[in-house]
C-alpha cells in the first residue's frame, strides 16, 4: 500500500484488504433457532467477536412452538458472512441459517411515529400518511401517532418527510424476511 501523501495509485485488492471500503451489499440473515434462553445471545456474542455491526434485529415465533425465527441485517462489510454462518452452525440451539438474497426475498418493517401536528399542520400529516398507506392509531390535541409499514426505504422516506413538523418520538422493528416461492424457508 502507498505511503500517505504519494500520489501512487492503489488497487482494489488493496483497498479491500486495509477495511478501507465496502462492498455496499445489505445481507439479511434468517436464522431458525430452538426456542430457548440465552439462544440469541449467544447469535449476537457471535457477530460482535468478528467485528460485524448488526443494524436491525428481530426476533419472533414460527409456526412451530419450539423454534424461533431471528432476522438481522448487517451491513455490506467486507467480513466474509461464510465463516460466520458455518460457527453459527456449530451452536447447539441453531437449526437453519440463511443469507437472504435481496432479489429473492420479502422483506417489511414497522414503524410507529409520534408527529406533532396541530392547526393547519395537521391536515399535511393526514395528507402523507395517506399517501405512504399509513395508518393513524393515536391522535392527541398537538400530535398524533403513525403507524407505517413497508420496505427499509419506505419508513426511511416517510421519517425523512414527517421530522420537518416535529417528530416527537419513533420506534422501529428492524426489517424481518422471508424468501419469496413455495415450500423454502
Amino acid at each position: 500500500m502507498g505511503e500517505p501523501a504519494t500520489k501512487e495509485l492503489l488497487s482494489l485488492e488493496d483497498l479491500e484488504a486495509a477495511g478501507g471500503i465496502h462492498t455496499g451489499r445489505k445481507h439479511i440473515v434468517s436464522i431458525l433457532v430452538e426456542n430457548k434462553p440465552g439462544v440469541l445471545t449467544r447469535i449476537a456474542g457471535l457477530f460482535a467477536r468478528r467485528g460485524f455491526n448488526i443494524n436491525t434485529l428481530a426476533v419472533g415465533p414460527t409456526d412451530d412452538d419450539a423454534v424461533s425465527r431471528v432476522t438481522l441485517t448487517l451491513d455490506g462489510a467486507l467480513h466474509p458472512i461464510d465463516q460466520v454462518t458455518k460457527q453459527l452452525h456449530k451452536l447447539v440451539n441453531v437449526i437453519k441459517i440463511r443469507d437472504l438474497q435481496p432479489d429473492e426475498t420479502i422483506a417489511r418493517e414497522l414503524a410507529l411515529f409520534k408527529v406533532s401536528a396541530d392547526g393547519g399542520a395537521r391536515a399535511e400529516v393526514l395528507q402523507l400518511v395517506e399517501i405512504f398507506r399509513g395508518k393513524v392509531v393515536d391522535v392527541g390535541k398537538r400530535s398524533v401517532v403513525i403507524e407505517i409499514t413497508g420496505t427499509d426505504d419506505k419508513v426511511e422516506a416517510f421519517e425523512r418527510l414527517v421530522r420537518p413538523f416535529g417528530l416527537v418520538e419513533m420506534a422501529r422493528t428492524g426489517e424481518i424476511a422471508i424468501s419469496r416461492g413455495r415450500g423454502e424457508t
